[in-house]
């Protein structure tokens, strides 16, 4: 990971909450200390614990002892995270470092849940560009710490074409042609698919993935047969899959299904933190 950027996004956090003072601890003598303890009041798996103690090392707090580790599952109640400084410091970084591990452990507890749904049918669960903007590395990172799989990360890593490329190159030919062209480098191609008539056309072409697009069932299956008898390229699920269907699709044996509900649905991990003298 680069912490230069790690630690730029952090100031940016802290300098949005503190702005010019905070106005509401600055009256507390500079010379009191005090302790902290981070505590989950939930279960779940537990994301973002490197970047929160980076959040009060920033702040100048250097005494911090982690008490679980990102990726854990840990129970209501536990600790996870003990501090000893500045108290300023603590209350200045406590509503960054909690945003970051709420939010964090939630993505990675939805992700966990997901894939234990299809965890023996060898399909991996990617995630999708769906995510908040400057906070993508965040979100990508507790996909990971969840079990998960990153897809792309942005639009310079990999090609990606969908509908609305298909429309304006004129035909899926038309753009892998176009797109391979302006290439200086190999990048993985993908092509985004609605329909059978489509997917003919995908595999006659040198891709490396084919994307089916809101596909039913049956319809997925069929398709993966299909690719399976003409292509050596991977095949990727997407659309109208959630939670309650998702098995069905992942039995069809895909080699990936894409999720963007697993981070702009996730719902936050409780966590509180005390500080007392």
């Amino acid at each position: 990971m680069n912490w230069l950027k790690i630690d730029e996004a952090l100031k940016n956090f802290l300098e949005e909450d503190i702005g010019w003072e905070d106005i509401t601890s600055s009256p507390l003598p500079n010379d009191i200390n005090a302790k902290g303890t981070i505590k989950v009041k939930e279960s779940g798996v537990v994301s973002g614990l490197i970047f929160a103690k980076r959040v009060f090392e920033l702040l100048g707090v250097k005494d911090i002892v982690l008490k679980a580790k990102d990726g854990d599952f840990v129970n209501k109640q536990d600790t996870i995270m003990e501090l000893f400084g500045s108290a300023k410091a603590l209350l200045i970084g406590e509503r960054v470092a909690l945003n970051l591990i709420q939010s964090l452990s939630g993505i990675a507890t939805e992700t966990k849940f997901v894939i234990d749904k299809i965890k023996d049918f060898g399909v991996k669960l990617l995630d999708t560009r769906k995510t908040t903007p400057g906070y993508r590395f965040f979100e990508k990172y507790a996909v990971r710490t969840g079990a998960g799989t990153n897809h792309r990360f942005a639009l310079y890593d990999m090609v990606l074409i969908k509908d609305n490329h298909i429309n304006l190159y004129g035909s899926i030919s038309k753009a892998v042609k176009e797109i391979r062209k302006h290439l200086s480098i190999a990048y993985k191609i993908e092509v985004e698919v609605s329909n059978f008539e489509q997917l003919e056309e995908a595999l006659g072409l040198d891709i490396d993935i084919v994307l089916l697009d809101n596909f039913t069932v049956e319809d997925a299956k069929k398709a993966i047969e299909l690719v399976r008898k003409k292509a050596s390229i991977k095949v990727e699920l997407s659309g109208e899959i959630n939670k309650s269907n998702i098995e069905d699709y992942a039995k069809a044996k895909p080699d990936y299904i894409s999720s963007g509900a697993i981070i702009h649905s996730s719902k936050w991990l409780n966590a509180s933190m005390d500080i007392l003298i």
